[in-house]
Parts: structure tokens; sequence; C-alpha cells
């Protein structure tokens, strides 16, 4: 039989290669694919960070591979573009688990964010981190990576694409989940988003925090496979 399509979306500041421990856990059970956003990883870029170029990379990704519409989870940034990507091009998106997705961007919480990408900062306080971001971003510099995402979330809090107005028009079945100890995103705001989709859930995994490596992959693997076959059983 063949086993259904699965795309996972990787977070800001990371690649593909963070969702490995979940690719291998999902990879005997679906047809699991897994790419890196342009100017991530090894995907160089000369573009600004957006939403939409994001997406475009998505809709890309699945023509070259002939999907036409697939299930995806999407990690911290890669759950906002999965759900951009819904409410842009619906044909092409089955079913969503988010993790760790923020959705409430003001300007106030975009700077708040901003504040956390200095590169000198991170070089001089957290040295470990700017020699991971250098060895996981060959296709680029990690300085330039930090410097476009801090942009592009500076113009998500002015002017984010997903709000309750355009979230509330999904209609594919979508499961919001959160560590109870994530530092990044609210527990309000995922609820928020839950409530405020059309076929939404909410799942809080206790004790789990923002960062996906720190997590168990093969809880979070159970959290997506079961929202995908609950999902497929009820039509």
């Amino acid at each position: 039989m063949k086993l259904q399509p699965l795309l996972l979306l990787h977070g800001a500041l990371g690649s593909k290669a963070q969702l490995a421990g979940i690719k291998k856990e999902l990879d005997p059970h679906y047809e699991v694919h897994s790419m890196d956003f342009e100017g991530h990883g090894d995907k160089p870029s000369d573009r600004d960070f957006r939403m939409e170029h994001f997406t475009e990379n998505v809709v890309s990704f699945l023509d070259e591979h002939n999907l036409g519409s697939v299930s995806i989870f999407g990690y911290s940034m890669g759950g906002y573009v999965a759900l951009n990507l819904a409410r842009q091009d619906p044909d092409r998106v089955k079913r969503i688990v988010t993790y760790g997705t923020k959705f409430d961007w003001r300007p106030e919480t975009a700077a708040k964010e901003v504040k956390m990408l200095d590169p000198d900062l991170i070089q001089a306080k957290v040295p470990h981190f700017a020699a991971h971001l250098d060895t996981v971003h060959q296709g680029t510099n990690w300085k330039d990576v930090l410097s476009k995402t801090a942009k592009m979330m500076l113009a998500l809090g002015e002017n984010p694409p997903l709000t309750p107005s355009t979230l509330s028009k999904i209609d594919q079945p979508v499961l919001i989940g959160i560590g109870s100890e994530d530092n990044m995103v609210s527990l309000g705001e995922s609820e928020n988003t839950a409530a405020t989709l059309k076929n939404g859930e909410l799942k809080v995994l206790d004790r789990y925090k923002h960062p996906i490596e720190k997590n168990d992959p093969a809880i979070l693997t159970n959290m997506i496979s079961s929202f995908i076959l609950e999902s497929d059983e009820n039509g």
C-alpha cells in the first residue's frame, strides 16, 4: 500500500536537520519529505526572508516532487508557513500539525523577539550557539540569517498574514501543539488560534520546551500520527 505523503517544515534559524529525529520515527509509516527554506541550511538566497517567499518554496518543492496535496508538520515558523499555504492554496494541504508556532505578532511582540537576534551579542555571550548556527547554515552566512529573520519578524509584527479573519477561513483539520514550558509562545495565543480555526484542536505537551531538539521525538511523532490518522478516519 502506498504511504501517504507528509512534509516536515523547520523553524526560524533552523534547517531540515533539526527534524531528523522526527523524520526517522515517521519514515516507516509515511512517505516523509523535508526541505530547507531559502536562505537556511544548504539553500542560498539573495532575497529578504518573507512568509510569502517561504510559502513559494513549499509550493515549488511539492511541484518538483509531484506531490499534489500533503499533510504537513510545521515546527515554529514552519507551522506558520503551513497555515499560510493552507490559506493561499488550500488544495495543496490535507491537514496540519504545528508545534511551538507563534501567532501573536504585533509590533511589541516582534520587537521583543528581535532583541534576541543580535549576532554580536550571541557570539559574545553564547559562542556555542553561534558555532552551531555557522554549522547549520552552510549555504549562507549565519549572521545574515539572523539579520533577515529579524527583519521578517518586524514585518510580521506590522502586517501578519495570519489574523483571526484569515485563520477562520481555513477549512483543513489543524492541531496546534505547544509545550507547557515554551518560553516563546503563550498558551493563550495557541488556545485562541485553535478556537479561531474551523477545525482546530489544541494539544499541550506537559513539561515540553520550545526548542524541538530538547523534546522526545517519539512523543512528538505520536502527536503527529494520532491527529493525521484521526483526521483520515473522520473523513
